[in-house]
């Protein structure tokens, strides 16, 4: 038997039975209130398991009759690129339901940029020009979304690893993967730092429609790491217009691009403004001006896109 630590101002736990003292951790069941113990390295399974519980109990009866109004034939209207950090929940802070959007996540919310694969009509056999055939080519979604947030742990490598390039593992994966896609982000923050609050340029051949300019973190308020992460949503902006298979949907004006940006320790969420030039807060107080941007650039509404935005 084993009793659980005491704590202070708390009655003593039950007592417990187990096999081992060792690597196990005391835990309440959320129904009964017994306590039992677990080996510690099964303590997320044991929380995976029992959130889908908890689930069957509560949302899925709810969520069911999401996917049932959805049916076989969802019909998403953006496709986001986002973080796979797991701080980041981006149907949450969006408020999104079932079938409102594709979402890809991957380290850093990178998408390789056409010229890494040699012209930008080689093929780029990578899950993330996949999605976006699947998103925009066949599934004919109008809007990309890449979306950063602060402390992203792929940002602080290649700031790192920039810093030390001594320090590049060449059997690392991951330090490929941030390097070899992040290396034009870098050079921006490089050119950030350098000369200031310069305007940055984003443009391509394939999509001179979706050219712009940025001024990164104007008042200087943000970690380094934090600047380069939002420069990199940028580049990814640039990135996605550099795929040939995506030029026809730009020229016919069919096609938006938009970077956002989360802060993770306030839960605050920002928009790319391309009149503003700098990414600007999302609250009660900006968004019909945002909203009335985005009405310029992409055009108005149709009526069914209307009444989607009152629900």
């Amino acid at each position: 038997q084993l009793r659980l630590a005491d704590r202070p101002g708390r009655q003593k736990q039950p007592r417990l039975k187990a096999a081992s003292r060792v690597g196990s951790v005391g835990l309440k069941h959320q129904c009964s209130g017994d306590y039992y113990l677990i080996p510690s390295k099964l303590i997320i399974m044991n929380r995976i398991l029992r959130g889908v519980v908890k689930f069957r109990q509560t949302v899925r009866k709810e969520l069911t009759k999401q996917f049932d109004d959805v049916g076989d034939h969802p019909k998403p209207m953006a496709v986001m690129f986002t973080c796979m950090d797991s701080r980041m929940l981006p149907t949450r802070f969006t408020q999104s339901n079932v079938g409102d959007m594709f979402v890809v996540r991957n380290a850093g919310n990178m998408i390789p940029d056409a010229p890494h694969y040699g012209t930008s009509s080689d093929i780029s056999v990578t899950t993330e020009p996949a999605a976006l055939e699947l998103a925009i080519t066949r599934g004919g979604i109008r809007h990309i979304i890449v979306c950063g947030h602060s402390d992203c742990k792929a940002m602080n490598l290649l700031h790192s690893l920039h810093q030390c390039p001594k320090n590049f593992d060449i059997e690392s994966p991951m330090d490929h993967w941030v390097r070899r896609n992040g290396f034009r982000s870098m050079k921006r923050l490089n050119e950030r730092l350098h000369k200031g609050g310069t305007v940055l340029k984003f443009g391509t051949k394939i999509a001179p429609s979706q050219d712009f300019e940025a001024i990164v973190d104007p008042l200087d308020k943000l970690p380094v790491q934090d600047k380069l992460s939002q420069i990199n949503v940028l580049q990814q902006l640039e990135n996605i217009a550099s795929h040939e298979f995506l030029k026809e949907h730009f020229e016919s004006g069919n096609l938006f691009v938009h970077g956002m940006w989360f802060d993770i320790y306030n839960g605050d969420d920002y928009l790319f403004s391309r009149d503003k030039k700098r990414f600007v807060l999302i609250d009660e107080e900006t968004v019909s001006d945002l909203m009335a941007e985005l009405e310029h650039r992409c055009g108005r509404p149709s009526s069914d896109q209307a009444d989607e935005t009152q629900t």
